[in-house]
């Protein structure tokens, strides 16, 4: 209860009494319910600050909600090689690339002269491993 006394006395001088005054049962009651509304409004700024997070984590998973039509860069099918690294084929005007994708940098590693995957729906994303493989062992042969 002193704890409380001494928290109403520096928080908020207007709204405590008197360290000195003898404690009453209406002072019991008045630090109760301060003590109530305190730990309401604590409990409101804990539930606000957790939404903000919980939101901002969502964002990044489930990326932008702007629409996507009309775009001539469309993303058919990534592939990741480890925590930080994937693989992406591209189509970019009806030309596809193999793009290594890093932290700190996008290289082009290929660019194919005819589609490897189709890019209207995206049906590449299951095999996409082995089409990409079968391509490179077929380019390394003379």
């Amino acid at each position: 209860m002193r704890l409380l006394r001494w928290l109403t006395a520096v928080s908020l001088p207007g709204l405590s009494l008197p360290l000195a005054a003898a404690p009453t049962a209406a002072d019991g009651a008045a630090g109760t319910q301060l003590f109530s509304q305190l730990a309401q409004l604590g409990v409101g700024l804990i539930i606000v600050v957790g939404l903000i997070f919980v939101l901002g984590y969502l964002m990044r998973r489930v990326g932008p909600l702007a629409p996507q039509g009309g775009q001539h860069i469309r993303v058919i099918s990534s592939y990741p090689l480890g925590p930080r690294d994937r693989l992406a084929l591209v189509d970019v005007g009806g030309q596809q690339l193999l793009l290594g994708i890093s932290p700190g940098r996008i290289s082009t590693l290929h660019v194919f002269a005819e589609p490897v995957a189709d890019a209207a729906d995206g049906a590449g994303n299951s095999d996409f491993a082995r089409k990409l493989q079968a391509l490179l062992k077929r380019e390394d042969k003379p």
